[in-house]
């Protein structure tokens, strides 16, 4: 199968408007998640609003640093899995509890 050649320009706005998109997601589930939190109190709805938080900021500062820092996009990814392993931990935790 042969690779065809992508702009990368092409690639490099997709990827900021699915950065942008994800972040108006993301940033509603941890509010209502946070909002949920202090209505009732449930520390795991605190824990969940925490690990979703945690997958939501590595996205940003993965977009971050490949955009304004001009890192390699391997870095970026390895920093997003980093955050989104620690989110995933403590959203299986906010469910186990």
């Amino acid at each position: 199968m042969a690779h065809t050649t992508v702009d990368s320009g092409f690639l490099q706005l997709t990827l900021l408007v699915v950065k942008a998109l994800m972040v108006v997601a993301g940033g509603s589930v941890v509010y209502y998640a946070t909002k949920a939190y202090r209505r009732t109190g449930d520390q795991s709805l605190g824990y969940l609003a925490a690990g979703f938080g945690l997958v939501l900021f590595g996205s940003i500062l993965a977009g971050l640093a490949y955009e304004l820092l001009e890192t390699a996009l391997i870095v970026g990814v390895v920093i997003e899995s980093g955050f989104v392993l620690a989110g995933f931990v403590m959203i299986a935790y906010s469910l186990k509890r």
